[in-house]
């Protein structure tokens, strides 16, 4: 695999099942390298596989969010194909199944439609989107608006910009376009609503909401409910809080009986949670955690999305050692979760049920993800194959899975991916990847970064080391501040340096064919600190990149987006502890840097912002430290995953030259 095929991988998502399990909606996202942009379009498959997949809407723009009518006979799908002047539009469509094919467009909206619910009846369609203020009046231009005015630590938000004055609501539209869309969401709170989900009269939406007038403080977020009537309302509504409290919910969905509501909660009172499923009994607003006998992250990521309900059982997905699999509870926590869809090497992403099937999306080590169904009678059935055409032009490079006693306690999950034609009986160079969170996991999923690397002749090596999910929580919180007041931890750059430390050992002794001469090490975002760290800390390794990385957890908690995550994340604030933020952040040591580092960095990343690389730059520079570092225009602190497509080759071709110049020399690189 070279960089140059980043522009022909193909990504399916977004299964939806009509109500009567007969057909599957899905969503095919291709990289266009020419146009330097992604296309996608929504496919339509029987799920008995008795007609192969038929694309659905054009796809020259971005179409997708595919959901079905309650009573099958349309699809609602939102697309970008629209413009006005310069300006991109959002647009909402309906398509009839049966029909001529013909599309009617429901509402166009300056900012990015999602979440789209069908009323139960059929008439309305609710959906969550940014609701611009005075300020973006047509005609006028930054020079001209008046200054914002900041009130909240969530102002801004990475891959979006400024939010304050574009606060998401709930809005609801008629379903055959007799009618306007409105933003039937109010309330004074500037905060973010999300999540609709409508009670099965259609009377009412529930929804998530900042809770109180500080919410910012601790980011919680609570359910909310307005209710709407038969029709839509003219103008917004003043909702109801049914839960508030210390946690941020996500992903709701109403009972079919109208007494409960589902959703996924973290809990912000303490530190890094994992996602537990969590019941609302609307009449009085406690709250059930029927699924925590799983003591895993009920909320993968990427591709989390709400529980669904399957009569009087919810079915979700969680993470598990580096495995993504479905699970099926009592709603009432009557019994402990049962594995509907696993295995220890793949990952059952997107998912939808109805009528007793399951579909799904599920990549592994070697596959790219592919639409799949699991009917009632527990029969798997592959519906598409649109990536094997991919994979006949660039095979998988094998997967090597293996466990490493970790030197604090229990035991590491940690892979090796080896190149095809590897001569075992030479040495080779080896890439140790970091994941980023760092209350994330790698795992049994394909990678377009190691697939890459290792068709360039590197041994990839990765781990989830101390502070990852997809194990107990305990084992997520280990890395907090040892001066937390609850659950202290080792503090970044402890337990999670010690443990990849310790993967990398175990695997050099393992695998005679890994050149320990020859070793570089990279990750993004926390896998970029702890890369920072790892090279202030020891001289082991021959080259380094640091790629969108905190360096100084200080000032990264005064610019980030996400401002007080660190509080969260290690128990401590950085009014309480700026000493113990300067420990543990990687410019603190740059000095004792000797390792060649690569710096990579989007000027517009608002997670980790450029400024954190800017300031390991100007350092190593001025200690006269071999440094190589390149700012990307335009992007965000998601340029690796969807950035623009042409910048996303560049960063590959740059990494590998990096590497190559530094690992591919000597007497050992034959």
């Amino acid at each position: 695999m070279l960089p140059s095929d980043l522009g022909h991988l193909i990504d399916l998502g977004q299964p939806a099942l009509s109500p009567d399990g007969s057909l599957v909606a899905f969503v095919v996202r291709r990289t266009d390298l020419d146009a330097n942009r992604y296309r996608s379009a929504v496919w339509l498959a029987p799920t008995d596989g008795s007609r192969p997949p038929r694309q659905l809407t054009a796809g020259t723009e971005g179409d997708g969010n595919p959901a079905w009518s309650p009573d099958g006979s349309r699809l609602a799908f939102t697309s970008s194909r629209e413009k006005q002047g310069d300006e991109q539009r959002s647009t909402l469509h309906v398509l009839a199944i049966d029909g001529p094919g013909e599309t009617v467009t429901l509402t166009s909206q300056p900012e990015g439609l999602a979440e789209l619910r069908w009323s139960p009846d059929g008439t309305r369609i609710a959906f969550s989107c940014r609701q611009r203020g005075e300020r973006y009046a047509a005609g006028d231009d930054d020079a001209s608006r008046p200054p914002r005015k900041i009130t909240h630590l969530l102002n801004r938000l990475n891959g979006e910009g400024f939010i304050t004055d574009r606060p998401n609501r709930i809005w609801a539209v008629p379903a055959d376009g007799s009618g306007p869309a409105v933003a039937v969401s109010g309330g004074d709170n500037p905060g973010d609503h999300a999540s609709p989900t409508w009670s099965p009269d259609g009377t009412r939406l529930a929804f998530t909401a900042s809770s109180e007038p500080d919410w910012d403080l601790d980011l919680r977020t609570g359910v909310h409910a307005v209710t709407v009537g038969e029709g839509v309302p003219e103008e917004a509504l003043v909702p109801e809080r049914l839960v508030g409290g210390p946690i941020g919910w996500t992903g709701l969905a109403w009972s079919p009986d109208g007494t409960r509501i589902v959703g996924l909660t973290e809990d912000l009172a303490v530190s890094v949670s994992n996602y537990r499923v969590a019941v609302l009994q609307v009449a009085d607003g406690s709250v059930t955690y029927p699924a925590d006998a799983l003591d895993r992250s009920h909320a993968p990521y990427p591709g989390a999305r709400p529980p669904v309900w399957d009569d009087e059982h919810l079915v979700f997905n969680a993470e598990d050692r580096g495995a993504v699999k479905l699970f099926r509870v009592p709603a009432d926590g009557a019994a402990a979760p049962e594995i509907v869809l696993g295995g220890a090497e793949r990952t059952v992403a997107g998912f939808d049920l109805a009528a007793g099937v399951v579909a799904y999306t599920s990549t592994t080590t070697d596959r790219l993800a592919e639409v799949h169904v699991l009917d009632a009678d527990g029969t798997e059935r592959r519906l598409t194959t649109l990536t094997d055409g991919f994979h006949r032009r660039r095979p998988a490079h094998p997967t090597e899975r293996f466990t490493v006693a970790s030197p604090s306690e229990g035991d590491l999950d940690a892979w090796l991916v080896t190149p095809a034609d590897l001569d075992r009986s030479k040495p080779h160079p080896v890439l140790l990847s970091i994941h980023g969170g760092p209350f994330t996991q790698y795992g049994e999923r394909w990678f377009d970064e190691f697939q890459l690397w290792a068709s360039a002749g590197y041994c990839v090596l990765f781990t989830n080391p101390h502070g990852s999910s997809g194990r107990e929580q305990a084992f997520g919180r280990a890395i907090r501040s040892p001066f937390s007041a609850v659950e202290p931890g080792s503090g970044w750059g402890g337990q999670d340096a010690d443990d990849v430390l310790a993967v990398l050992d175990h695997a050099l002794g393992a695998f005679p064919f890994l050149d320990a001469d020859r070793v570089g090490v990279l990750g993004g975002s926390y896998g970029g600190y702890l890369t920072s760290w790892l090279v202030g800390h020891t001289d082991r390794f021959a080259a380094a990149c640091s790629e969108r990385a905190v360096n100084n957890l200080l000032t990264c908690e005064w610019s980030s987006d996400a401002a007080g995550l660190f509080r969260w994340q290690l128990g401590l604030s950085h009014l309480e502890g700026p000493e113990e933020y300067l420990r543990m952040s990687p410019i603190t040591y740059v000095e004792q840097i000797t390792t060649p580092m690569l710096l990579l960095h989007s000027e517009e990343d608002l997670r980790c912002p450029v400024e954190q690389a800017d300031q390991l730059w100007v350092a190593l520079r001025m200690l006269g430290r071999e440094v190589e570092y390149h700012r990307f225009p335009g992007e965000s602190h998601e340029l690796s995953r969807s950035g623009s497509p042409k910048h996303r080759v560049q960063r590959a071709q740059l990494i590998l030259d990096f590497f190559d110049r530094h690992l591919k020399v000597g007497p050992a690189a034959g």
